[in-house]
């Protein structure tokens, strides 16, 4: 509920600017950033378990404290403790789920959990939106509490399977920075460190710009998030069972990313109004569904269990670092030369992450062709 009216709780209610909204959530970000790195290594070392039931927990609370928070240095302080510990849990969480499924079902083992999510989303962002528009200290306590309402969950009734108990590991024992020396890999991270600066435009100056520009309310804002995770919800399993193995990731992950683009592109094509941003949301939620499931094939399918927590650390990180510069960048290009010059900056950048992606795609063909040939 928090993240997508975050930008609307500091310039509404706290009456922050928009510039210093995008500042909260870049911190947010670099938290994040710091989370995803600490919770990879911690996971590699004492397994992905313990983990995920300490950053549900801890985080939980932490979100019921932010909401207490009305001084612009301690919402920042607060809120990069906030996104360290919570994105701690999101490596720990890739590597479960790469632990618990098979290579024939992983992408749709991946797209169960995004089901998941979505579903959140979309019930907490309808929720939030009503919720925002009479108290939006509601919306902390209530994500604070389904934070620590996981982590019991995660106790009772999914404890480590035979074979998978809660180890340490010597830190000796380690391989150490693999992920950083895959020159394929750290290209793929590049790309999805743009292709989520575009994104997470979604969450931090588009609910601005149907406040202030298309006048959209609260409850409509929520309703035309909540969009995104009801498609998802609806249609993405389905999707994802009819393309897992037919053909390379990397080959649906460029026509995504090149829809994502135009979802943002078409506010300055057509009239701005609630039509326009019903369609951008289905756009955008296509583009998600071809590209973000099939991302997570991809990089699982460079690991092994002894290194997955690098790999997905640093895949943690690249959403993270997009947390950073996304809405900073946004918030303040959108202030200077306004949306509508946004909209097309963000389109373009989305359109070469397109071909970034197609480009990699042609070299992992051409490798293995290579490969087979030899």
């Amino acid at each position: 509920m928090v993240v997508p009216f975050m930008t609307l709780y500091l310039t509404q209610k706290l009456h922050y600017s928009i510039s210093q909204a995008g500042l909260v959530f870049g911190i947010f970000g670099a938290g994040a950033i710091c989370g995803g790195l600490i919770g990879g290594r911690l996971a590699d070392l004492f397994g992905f378990y313990p983990v995920q039931v300490v950053a549900l927990g801890l985080g939980g609370i932490l979100f019921m404290i932010l909401g207490h928070m009305h001084t612009y240095p301690l919402i920042c302080l607060f809120t990069f403790l906030l996104a360290l510990i919570n994105d701690s849990f999101r490596p720990a969480n890739a590597m479960a789920i790469a632990q618990y499924s098979s290579i024939e079902n992983r992408t749709r083992s991946y797209s169960l959990n995004r089901l998941a999510i979505n579903l959140g989303w979309a019930s907490g962002g309808s929720l939030g939106g009503f919720i925002a528009a009479h108290n939006y200290n509601l919306l902390f306590i209530i994500d604070g509490w389904t934070n620590i309402g996981a982590a019991i969950l995660l106790l009772l009734f999914l404890p480590p399977a035979k074979g998978q108990r809660i180890h340490r590991r010597k830190l000796s024992g380690v391989i150490r920075f693999e992920a950083y020396r895959d020159i394929r890999y750290l290209w793929f991270i590049v790309l999805v460190i743009l292709y989520a600066l575009v994104f997470f435009q979604l969450f931090s100056t588009l609910p601005v710009y149907f406040r202030q520009v298309l006048h959209l309310s609260e409850p409509v804002i929520g309703g035309t998030m909540a969009g995104n995770g009801i498609i998802i919800a609806l249609f993405e399993m389905v999707l994802v069972f009819r393309l897992e193995g037919r053909n390379s990731p990397l080959q649906y992950i460029p026509i995504g990313s090149l829809i994502c683009a135009i979802s943002f592109m078409i506010y300055n094509l057509f009239p701005a109004g609630i039509l326009v941003a019903a369609i951008s949301t289905i756009l955008v939620t296509v583009g998600e569904m071809l590209s973000m499931p099939f991302m997570n094939t991809y990089w699982t399918s460079r690991t092994q269990e002894r290194n997955r927590g690098q790999y997905a650390g640093l895949y943690t990180v690249a959403w993270s670092l997009a947390q950073v510069l996304g809405p900073i960048s946004g918030a303040r290009f959108a202030d200077k030369l306004g949306f509508t010059a946004l909209w097309w900056l963000i389109g373009g950048i989305g359109t070469l992450v397109s071909f970034g992606f197609w480009l990699l795609h042609r070299d992992e063909k051409a490798l293995a062709i290579s490969a087979r040939t030899e």
